[in-house]
């Protein structure tokens, strides 16, 4: 299955409180009807269940018991009607079925449908109808569900991730919280999602980047009703399509002092590659000038690698204010350690008061003393780190990556950029930020490295550390996604993705010359 068309996607993400307020005021205040709006979001997933596997086999349907059930029986309908091979299994007894939703069953059987109920079923019939079937619809648990699936559903979602049919679900996989992205239990992982009415947030973070596949938004001409409504939304969605335009345009005679002096300070013993992958992605990504602050025996490799940065061997942390001095943006942490070396460097970072961005072990460090809040840092933790930071566990976070995020910024001031599958970015007074899309293959050590010299040398370019950090994201991930066309998933390193960096922003040079020429 081909990544999501983001193009086609709109930027606002709901809550799933949202979403349903907004269908509510579409059937209420705008006068259409709950079951023709249930038709049209079948019609639409039936569209593209023959789009995607037109010859796929027969169409298994698990139908749960409300609209997102009735979803279910429509598309099986719409599927007999035009001869295709379709049966549906009553998770949920049609005989407690109702309103739109019996209408969908009624409709279904109408149309010749078989529906066979759940409870009418055993294991082994359960078997052969999973095993003969060429495509999965999961219509079983819809956005008004929230903890961890109950039996029948439990079962039957372990059947859909145990067979090799692809899965298409029906507005959101069953078991993913559609506003926070977590799972209490298991989840349907789907190869596609087609969504109704407004983008859930909980589709595009946490888990919902892995249950979900490709994502197809329908808006089921519903117009102006998501404006109109008044539902604000949950977060925005980023993705390098969206923040392109956001690149500083270059004149012809601009210069190197125009473009901002990131200083790295990074690199205790043994870890010096962690400083030197941050400085030459902070080079790669426009900075003007870089600098690289770290101990004396890492020098001679980081020339080696890169010579377009300056590189600093420091004993101590006095050596370190007369670099900050020339520094429009300071980048520290990575590779840093946390012994007597690295709370030097820290504590002379947080002295200067100078724009930075703190990532890896100067979070760490943060962690353990009194929040330090200031309103031009950018904290990049991944979701180990974030616990740290609030002093709670791990899947706390991810519970609710979102509200993590707000409580870290709450606490820390400045800019957040909680890592993971669907960054979230959060900073004072605005909406959430969730960068879109995922890639396996960041999953190895000094990606996040990588990232925070892009961050720093967009900041310093920027002067904007919320749209710094989101630009970085978004790119991060569009080079990586570069990179895995000749590298594959498994052999993706971070010097990769850096190689990728001058591919992925000349995507977006022509838009900066045009900008230029028509000013």
């Amino acid at each position: 299955m081909p990544p999501s068309d983001v193009s086609s996607l709109p930027d606002a993400l709901f809550s799933a409180d949202a979403v349903r307020e907004i269908d509510r005021y579409v059937i209420d205040q705008q006068g259409v009807d709950g079951f023709d709006l249930m038709q049209r979001a079948a019609y639409s997933a039936f569209r593209q269940l023959v789009r995607h596997w037109p010859d796929q086999g027969p169409v298994l349907v698990l139908c749960g018991a409300g609209n997102n059930g009735g979803d279910g029986y429509l598309v099986a309908a719409n599927a007999a009607r035009h001869g295709i091979e379709v049966r549906c299994i009553a998770v949920a007894p049609t005989g407690k079925l109702s309103g739109d939703a019996r209408k969908a069953w009624r409709k279904a059987c109408k149309d010749g449908v078989p529906v066979l109920e759940l409870g009418d079923l055993g294991d082994l019939e359960l078997d052969e109808l999973f095993s003969q079937a060429g495509v999965l619809v999961d219509a079983m648990l819809g956005t008004g569900v929230s903890g961890a699936p109950r039996e029948p559903f439990a079962g039957l979602i372990a059947r859909c991730n145990s067979v090799a049919a692809p899965v298409l679900a029906i507005d959101l996989p069953s078991g993913l919280n559609a506003t926070t992205g977590a799972t209490e239990g298991d989840a349907v992982k789907a190869d596609l999602t087609v969504t109704f009415i407004g983008l859930k947030a909980g589709l595009f973070t946490g888990q919902g980047a892995a249950a979900c596949g490709s994502v197809v938004f329908e808006s089921l001409d519903t117009g102006d009703g998501v404006t109109l409504s008044g539902q604000p939304p949950l977060a925005h969605r980023l993705d390098w399509g969206t923040t392109r335009s956001w690149l500083p345009v270059r004149a012809v005679n601009a210069h190197k002092g125009q473009f901002g002096h990131v200083l790295v300070v990074a690199g205790d013993r043994g870890f010096g590659g962690a400083g030197l992958m941050a400085a030459e992605a902070a080079a790669r990504s426009g900075a003007g000038l870089v600098s690289l602050a770290t101990r004396p025996e890492h020098v001679t490799a980081a020339l080696a690698r890169c010579p377009s940065v300056m590189v600093h061997g420091l004993i101590h942390g006095s050596e370190l204010p007369s670099l900050l001095e020339s520094a429009t943006v300071i980048v520290c942490g990575p590779g840093m350690g946390q012994g007597a070396w690295g709370q030097q460097m820290l504590e002379q970072v947080v002295d200067s008061g100078k724009p930075r961005v703190l990532d890896a072990d100067a979070l760490n460090l943060l962690s353990s003393r009194v929040p330090i809040l200031a309103d031009n840092h950018i904290l990049t933790p991944h979701p180990g780190e974030a616990a740290r930071l609030l002093d709670c566990l791990v899947p706390e976070v991810e519970a609710d990556r979102i509200a993590a995020a707000r409580r870290l910024q709450e606490t820390y001031g400045g800019t957040i950029l909680l890592k993971g599958a669907g960054t979230v970015i959060s900073s004072e007074g605005e909406v959430v930020d969730i960068v879109s899309g995922s890639n396996p293959g960041m999953a190895t050590g000094g990606m996040g490295d990588v990232l925070s010299g892009m961050i720093g040398a967009l900041y310093g370019q920027l002067g904007d550390a919320r749209r710094a950090a989101g630009l970085a994201a978004s790119v991060h991930l569009a080079a990586a996604n570069v990179a895995t066309q000749s590298k594959g998933f498994m052999g993706l390193i971070p010097s990769d993705v850096i190689d990728a960096l001058p591919t992925v922003f000349s995507q977006a040079e022509v838009g900066i010359m045009g900008s230029r020429e028509g000013s």
